[in-house]
C-alpha cells in the first residue's frame, strides 16, 4: 500500500513545505496565501493492484478505489474488462464503472471526447480510429446516464488538497517513466 501523505508529500511540493523553512505554527502563510499542503494531510491506505497489460492502468486505478472504498462487488481487473467490452480504455470508460458501482466522483478533462491528436502516441496509434466514434458516444451519452462531465483543467495544488481533505481520492493516469524521478529520491 501507498499512503497518500507520502505520494502528495512526493508530487506536490509547495513552497513552505519544506522542513526548516519557517513554515512552524504561527509562521505566516506563503505569499500567494495558501497554506502548505502538509498541514492538512490526513492518512488513507490505498490497496495496490497490479496492472496486468499495458493497457489496463485505469482498470487497476478503478480497482484500488473500489477497494479503498471497501466495494467488494469486483474481483479483479479481467472482470472490469469484461464491463468495459474493450481493452482501449479511456478516461470516460473508467466514470462509466465508477458510476456503475455506485462511486460518487468528479470528472474533470480538457478534452471532450477522443482526441484526434493522439494518434501521434504510440499507444493510441494503431485503434484510434475505432475508438473515436466509441468514445465520443459515450462523451455524447454521459449527462443522460448520470454522469457530470466538467471540461476544465484543474491544478496541482487543488488535487493535492481535494486528496488531503480525506474525502477524495484521484485517479491519475501517468507515464511510469514520467514518475521515477520521485521514486528515487
Amino acid at each position: 500500500m501507498w499512503p497518500l501523505c507520502f505520494i502528495s508529500d512526493r508530487l506536490f511540493r509547495v513552497p513552505g513545505d519544506d522542513a526548516g523553512d519557517g513554515d512552524g505554527p504561527g509562521a505566516p502563510p506563503p505569499p500567494d496565501g495558501r497554506i502548505p499542503l502538509a498541514r492538512r494531510s490526513y492518512f488513507i491506505d490505498v490497496p495496490h493492484v497490479q496492472q496486468a497489460f499495458t493497457w489496463d492502468c485505469g482498470l487497476a486505478c478503478v480497482l484500488m478505489v473500489l477497494r479503498t472504498l471497501g466495494l467488494d462487488c469486483c474481483h479483479g481487473i479481467a472482470e472490469l474488462e469484461k464491463l468495459c467490452r474493450t481493452t482501449s480504455v479511456w478516461t470516460v470508460d473508467l466514470a462509466y464503472l465508477l458510476h456503475k458501482f455506485s462511486v460518487n466522483f468528479s470528472f474533470f478533462t480538457v478534452t471532450i471526447g477522443a482526441n484526434p491528436q493522439y494518434s501521434a502516441e504510440t499507444f493510441y496509434r494503431e485503434q484510434l480510429q475505432e475508438d473515436i466514434d466509441r468514445v465520443d458516444e459515450l462523451f455524447g451519452k454521459a449527462l443522460d446516464a448520470g454522469i457530470s462531465i466538467q471540461r476544465r483543467s484543474i491544478s496541482a495544488y487543488d488535487i493535492a488538497f481535494l486528496i488531503l481533505s480525506g474525502h477524495c481520492i484521484a485517479i491519475a493516469l501517468v507515464d511510469k517513466s514520467k514518475l521515477k524521478f520521485l521514486l528515487d529520491e
